[in-house]
């Protein structure tokens, strides 16, 4: 394991165990998986791993305008993988599907007749995957690990590569191709192999949700200020909430961990359901812009209502509340 350039590169044995211990405030739900297209494998030296992160993270922060490099981890040709972006942070990856996700960009451009994927990169490729849908229990299914082809790139709604405007990535000779069957069929078994089985998500012992308001927000060993701060929750990030103590929530089931709880907002968990196609508008109501779609069984928060419309994010994106199934919490 070496960390250079604020990157740190491991082996899949490493990271296997790395990930195992992360502590992440935010909730996570899904995982993306991307290719990078370019850099290519002809760009790979064995020996530039950080010179094409850091090359990667200048392009994202200098032409896209981004705070960091987009993604949270990066796979190379000969099995190992990397940091990038902080896991308490979204990715820049999906248009308007990057809340509660984590991020994977894999070197090379996977497209039919060009890169041939290595053994090595391969074996990375599905143990990571597998040990960040064990560290997080996000199911083994294609509502929850995604491909980038699925979501249409100006309004990030999911069509499943079947329509609108899309990218090819993680390409069309990704683990058999880049559709949902090929997905169901041909990568995520080999994920749940690696993973010792499928899994629900986890959510036992969770009293409620709710996200942060302030641009930093302290997580801390106890509930007070007088605790040792661990970690920083940011911006719009939803915690799990396990109790709550003198105005503070412990955020962790298995750790100490507590956020002081007037900077978190209450949302609820919801699903879509009684419709296979459900408009998100820019306000509430049919006469607001839609600015995406949601399919039956896709998982969202409620922010907060306004007559029969529920807002599912802080920036203004409705939807119809007729169409949500909520759970408790």
């Amino acid at each position: 394991m070496v960390t250079k350039n604020g990157f740190t590169l491991m082996t899949i044995d490493e990271f296997e165990q790395w990930i195992a211990s992360r502590q992440v405030a935010r909730t996570v739900l899904f995982l993306q998986e991307h290719h990078t297209f370019a850099p290519a494998y002809a760009n790979f030296r064995n020996n530039n791993h950080f010179s094409l992160l850091v090359g990667m993270r200048n392009y994202h922060v200098n032409f896209n305008g981004w705070a960091d490099i987009g993604q949270h981890f990066t796979t190379f040709p000969d099995g190992m993988i990397a940091t990038g972006r902080s896991l308490e942070l979204s990715p820049a990856c999906i248009k308007g599907r990057n809340a509660n996700a984590l991020c994977i960009e894999n070197i090379g451009n996977f497209d039919k007749g060009k890169d041939e994927m290595t053994a090595a990169q391969r074996e990375t490729i599905v143990r990571s995957a597998a040990a960040i849908a064990r560290r997080f229990s996000i199911p083994l299914h294609t509502d929850r690990i995604v491909y980038h082809h699925w979501f249409d790139l100006n309004t990030g709604a999911r069509t499943n590569g079947n329509s609108g405007v899309v990218k090819t990535c993680p390409g069309t000779g990704f683990f058999g191709g880049n559709k949902v069957p090929d997905a169901q069929k041909n990568f995520l078994p080999l994920v749940m192999q690696a993973a010792g089985g499928n899994f629900g998500q986890q959510l036992a012992g969770v009293l409620k949700f709710g996200y942060v308001t302030a641009q930093a927000l302290n997580v801390r060993t106890g509930p007070g200020t007088k605790f040792k701060k661990v970690n920083t929750a940011t911006l719009g990030a939803v915690l799990r909430i396990y109790g709550m103590q003198n105005g503070w929530y412990k955020i962790s089931k298995k750790h100490e961990e507590w956020v002081a709880g007037n900077y978190v907002k209450d949302v609820i968990r919801a699903t879509v359901t009684d419709t296979d196609e459900l408009n998100v508008r820019s306000g509430p109501g049919v006469n607001f812009t839609i600015v995406g779609i949601y399919l039956r069984g896709e998982e969202l928060f409620i922010h907060e209502t306004s007559g029969n419309w529920a807002k599912i994010g802080p920036d203004e994106r409705w939807v119809s509340k007729k169409f949500l199934q909520t759970f408790a919490p």
